[in-house]
Parts: structure tokens; C-alpha cells; sequence
């Protein structure tokens, strides 16, 4: 009896899907949450301040936003808009296909007041690994957040 809980348990798991992997990164930018969001709510507008997005074209599919992403040095991304938000500040958006080592991608950007004169940026996402390690996965996602943070960091603070 034993034994069959125990492969019944192994069966249960290997049958329940991957569960999700998260990245949550935080910064704070020195810009009225009002300027972030120009930058941050049209959905193309990654282009002007993301260091690896060379260019960005937008599109519409089945109702929905889409965006193409050109990357520097080769590549592209295409993602779909799921939600934008002017009032709360939020740009919700899912990956539909790329060169990252990821799947069932679903991303979260979301702007807070700090005070008047700062932002908080919050960039988080939920996916699975897909072709990599859970760690390098995380890692990749990470990194393009970070990058993409501090490139909004320094295009807005550049004018204050």
C-alpha cells in the first residue's frame, strides 16, 4: 500500500505543471510620476530608453496591441499588450515569441509616487524556464529589468 502512494505521488507530480518562476525589481527615479509614465505607458515608447531596444513598431492583432521589438546587435521580441492603466499607472503585457530562455510569459510595469518630485518603478513578471535553468532564466529577466530601469533613469533624470 505504501509503495502504490508513493508512485501515485511521483505521478501527481511529474503530471502538475512547472510552477512559475518570478523577478520583481524596484528603483526609484527622480521624476514626477507623471514624466515616468510618458515614458512608460505607450507601449512602443520602451525604444526611446530601453539600452537593448533599437527600434519598436506597433501593431494591432485580433483586437489587442502588439508590439515588435528590434534588438541591438540582432533579434527580435513580440509582445502583446494585455492591459494599460494611465489612472493607476500599470502596463500589463504577455511575451508572444523571442530569444529568451522563457514561456508563458506574463510582465507587470507599475509606476507609485514616492513624493512629488520621485517615482517609485516596480517591473516584475511570472513565467517558467523554458531552454535554460530556472536561476539563468531569472538571471536573464532580471538583467533586461535592471538594464531597462536604469536606461529610464538616466534619460529622465538627464533633464531635471
Amino acid at each position: 500500500m505504501k509503495a502504490m502512494i508513493g508512485i501515485a505521488a511521483v505521478l501527481m507530480l511529474a503530471a502538475a505543471p512547472a510552477l512559475a518562476l518570478e523577478v520583481r525589481e524596484q528603483a526609484t527615479i527622480k521624476a514626477p510620476i507623471e514624466q515616468v509614465w510618458t515614458q512608460v505607458g505607450p507601449f512602443c515608447a520602451i525604444a526611446n530608453w530601453h539600452p537593448a531596444v533599437e527600434g519598436c513598431t506597433l501593431r494591432k492583432s485580433g483586437g489587442k496591441e502588439e508590439r515588435d521589438i528590434a534588438l541591438k546587435g540582432g533579434g527580435a521580441i513580440q509582445e502583446r499588450l494585455m492591459s494599460v492603466s494611465a489612472a493607476k499607472h500599470r502596463l500589463r503585457y504577455t511575451l508572444l515569441n523571442g530569444p529568451l530562455p522563457v514561456k508563458n510569459y506574463s510582465s507587470t510595469i507599475r509606476l507609485s509616487a514616492v513624493d512629488a518630485r520621485t517615482t517609485r518603478i516596480t517591473w516584475s513578471s511570472s513565467f517558467q524556464a523554458s531552454g535554460a535553468p530556472d536561476a539563468e532564466a531569472r538571471k536573464v529577466i532580471a538583467g533586461i529589468y535592471t538594464s531597462g530601469i536604469e536606461g529610464l533613469r538616466k534619460q529622465l533624470e538627464s533633464t531635471q
